[in-house]
């Protein structure tokens, strides 16, 4: 059977219209081989966890630089988790405060990168994180 890509879904939530990194990330998923799916600017947790739930992702990738990451993800980890979801994991990356990452990380957040991350560290997150058998058709 041929192997099926690890789909990972970027999405930029909340008011801020800068998507430079997002839409970097994403090349560099692509490049890794990865199937991205980027939903675009000001998207709802609502809007991210039906999108995730539709295209069956493996990975969910937030790009927040709006602040706003204390309320946008616990509420998309809820929703996920109300689709029955949760085993999907969800990583961001953007300006997060160092005193806030304990707190995203208890409520469910993956892992969290911080700018001048290298590339290759989310590529091989992603890989360890979601493993062989999500790359496989079924």
């Amino acid at each position: 059977m041929p192997e099926r890509k690890i789909r990972v879904l970027i999405a930029k939530p909340g008011l801020d219209g800068h998507d430079r990194g997002a839409k970097v990330i994403a090349r560099a998923l692509r490049d890794a081989g990865m199937e991205v799916i980027y939903t675009g600017l000001r998207q709802t947790p609502e809007m991210i966890a039906a999108a995730a739930a539709q295209e069956d992702v493996d990975v969910i990738g937030l790009s927040i630089l709006s602040g706003a990451h204390n309320t946008l993800c616990p509420r998309l980890l809820e929703l996920l988790r109300e689709k029955q979801m949760e085993d999907v994991p969800v990583i961001i990356g953007g300006i997060i405060p160092e005193a806030d990452i304990p707190g995203l990380k208890q409520v469910g957040i993956a892992a969290i990168f911080l700018p001048g991350t290298a590339t290759q560290e989310i590529v091989d997150f992603i890989h360890k994180r979601v493993g062989p058998e999500a790359g496989k058709s079924a």
